[in-house]
């Protein structure tokens, strides 16, 4: 399993992307439940569309994937998962993906490809990366815990990442970026309560092979 982790879009590590995933078949479902909080839904869709029109100009196929759709019936999104050489993950609210992988079950998904070494990509920005270190604390200084779309009855806040890393990972480092100033607060949080962390400044990607 592979690993395109940028702090902001696609980076300054587009070659790269494309050069760790040309043996595969280019198709990519985008993940952007990260968003699901939005209320501003033309903004949210203009948004999807530019990102998704960032990885098309780069030679990918993208299919919009909807994990609410999956809700309570993991199987099924496994199913769809293994048809996809990709699978990208924008940027939103932490712990607002962290619920939707949870009840759709793409957090065991994730974690039994990593642990089988399966032959896909996971990549993706900002709360698409943050999920999948050890803990989502400290996140919570820039995206609120106590965003609920999915209805308060359902789950409480998850604080857990998908422990696939084990440090966790602060976005917008000292970038032009609205969320940076909270950023510096967030890794205040993480030096003081000793979880192991890495910067990234938008452009920049940790890529794993």
């Amino acid at each position: 399993m592979k690993f395109y982790l940028s702090s902001y879009k696609i980076g300054n590590e587009e070659q790269k992307l494309i050069d760790i995933t040309k043996n595969g078949n280019k198709k990519v479902a985008y993940i952007n439940n990260a968003l699901d909080f939005a209320t501003d839904l033309e903004r949210k869709n203009k948004s999807d569309a530019m990102d998704v029109s960032d990885l098309k100009k780069i030679g990918f196929t993208v299919d919009i994937l909807d994990l609410k759709k999956y809700f309570r019936n993991t199987e099924g999104l496994q199913e769809k998962l293994n048809k996809y050489d990709v699978i990208w993950v924008r940027g939103g609210n932490t712990f607002v993906l962290a619920q939707a992988m949870r009840l759709s079950g793409f957090d065991k998904i994730i974690k039994k490809y990593y642990k089988d070494k399966k032959n896909i990509l996971y990549g993706g920005y900002s709360a698409g990366v943050c999920i999948l270190g050890p803990t989502l604390k400290g996140i919570h200084l820039v995206d609120d815990p106590d965003q609920k779309p999915y209805g308060e009855r359902y789950h409480q806040t998850f604080w857990d990442g998908l422990h696939i890393l084990e440090y966790a990972i602060a976005p917008h480092y000292k970038s032009e970026h609205p969320e940076s100033e909270d950023i510096d607060k967030a890794i205040e949080y993480m030096v003081n309560n000793k979880i192991p962390f890495r910067v990234l400044k938008d452009g920049e990607v940790i890529i794993i092979e």
